[in-house]
């Protein structure tokens, strides 16, 4: 009797651990208020995949309650192969921070069964607001945006932030909302001069009105990656 008891016991422990996922994940919740440092882990969905080089992939994942930065995280090519948007992964590494950027590096992933893609937020009135950096690294959206010069020349988009970079670079762009312009860039890792998105900004022209996705990375205050222009709705 006590054999069968410790086996029903053993068995609904598995099953309370499968029901959990196996894991000790965090929530983006426990995940934001862990000390920067220290070890996390997180059960998440890749929504985009940015770079891979000697075995390390940098991602941007998201779960339902927050989004992540995954930055060159050990992965094989035959693995980060398999890192299509939605495929769900636990991600093992060390809450880092860059400039504002709330990232996490020296990670392991861990693929696994499972599939959610997020919608974009539209954050476009939280511009300017201290609301913004709560959806760090969320995918988002922003409506109705006017092209600024980017330059005094009056060039709509410029290759790096100077201006000194070239086909291939990263582009970026100012765009205005109510009297206030802030500047977006095309990340060209993660959006290369072969996607749309990087030629659509090349073909802006100052007083465009566009709307956009992307990613809400954070340099110094909100620098979103911008992954899909489209004229204003």
């Amino acid at each position: 009797m006590k054999r069968i008891l410790a086996i029903v016991m053993a068995l609904a422990l598995v099953l309370a651990l499968a029901a959990c996922g196996g894991s000790n994940a965090m929530s983006h919740e426990e995940y934001m208020a862990a000390e920067l440092d220290t070890e996390v882990t997180v059960e998440t969905y890749v929504q985009a995949k940015q770079s891979w080089w000697e075995d390390k992939a940098t991602i941007y994942a998201q779960s339902k309650d927050g989004a992540y930065f995954i930055y060159n995280a050990a992965c094989s090519e035959s693995d980060y192969e398999k890192l299509t948007p939605g495929t769900k992964i636990l991600v093992t590494g060390y809450k880092s921070e860059w400039s504002g950027e709330i990232e996490i590096i020296d990670a392991t992933i861990e693929i696994k069964k499972g599939s959610y893609t997020a919608e974009p937020l539209d954050v476009t009135a939280m511009l300017g607001t201290d609301e913004l950096e709560a959806h760090q690294n969320e995918k988002v959206s922003f409506k109705g945006m006017t092209v600024e010069p980017a330059n005094g020349d009056g060039a709509a988009f410029l290759y790096n932030w100077d201006g000194s970079g070239q086909e291939g670079d990263d582009l970026y762009f100012n765009v205005s909302l109510n009297g206030n312009t802030y500047s977006f860039t095309v990340e060209s890792y993660l959006c290369g001069p072969d996607t749309e998105v990087y030629q659509a900004v090349k073909n802006l022209k100052v007083g465009d009105k566009i709307d956009m996705e992307g990613f809400l990375y954070w340099y110094e205050g909100a620098n979103p990656h911008i992954t899909a222009v489209t004229p204003a709705a």
